[in-house]
């Protein structure tokens, strides 16, 4: 066999393993497992949308802020976010898996960062601070929680009045979720919406929590 062949062999293998991965997940609402952290620690080169400086620029972090970096995974955002509000600033790295805690860690020990707080959890168990939060990140994470509503409404009583909750979604993401939904689900827990980025396809939402109820 020709190296062509093989290399084309290889990525056939690679592409057909992507797309049966991507039907499996799309019937589940598994978060991304954390043997594949390496895949979601880089920025997709085919959306703008979702690379993290963008959507860290678009949100107008300041020194200072409180942060929630909800589902961070091995802490693609964590990680600029941190040093975006040092040095009084904190960043709460939120996530359902140990594992990708333990990378947020071993990722902020590398950039020496110590203004990052790791909370293991998942949406619904009470254990996000009430208004403590400037600004919170949801990016591709919304369709990988079994119950959003309950999460939105947790992540609203989260922020601090006038704080905005920032949702990024992307078609290439299994648990791609749709503009209008997420507006409605968000709206149901008193939402407004804030500013809006993207395509119908690879967007960010700002959501706003009122100042005044």
């Amino acid at each position: 066999m020709q190296t062509s062949e093989f290399v084309f062999l290889l990525l056939t293998i690679f592409i057909l393993a992507a797309v049966i991965f991507g039907l499996w997940l799309r019937r589940s609402s598994l978060p991304c497992p954390a043997w594949l952290a390496w895949m979601v620690e880089l920025d997709n080169p085919f959306f703008r949308n979702n690379r993290a400086s963008e959507i860290i620029r678009r949100l107008k972090i300041e020194p200072g802020m409180r942060v929630l970096d909800f589902g961070c995974g091995p802490g693609r955002l964590t990680i600029p976010l941190a040093r975006q509000v040092a040095p009084n600033g904190e960043v709460t790295a939120f996530d359902i898996q140990p594992a990708m805690l333990a990378r947020v860690q071993a990722n902020a020990h590398s950039a020496g960062l110590t203004n990052i707080r790791l909370v293991q959890g998942a949406a619904g168990e009470g254990k996000l601070e009430r208004a403590a939060y400037d600004r919170v990140l949801l990016v591709t994470v919304l369709g990988e929680i079994p119950d959003q509503k309950t999460a939105l409404r947790e992540i609203f009583d989260s922020l601090k009045p006038g704080g905005l909750l920032s949702v990024t979604e992307v078609i290439a993401d299994p648990h791609f979720q749709r503009r209008e939904r997420v507006r409605q689900l968000a709206a149901e827990v008193g939402f407004v919406e804030a500013a809006f980025f993207g395509n119908p396809v690879s967007y960010t939402l700002h959501l706003q929590r009122p100042i005044t109820a």
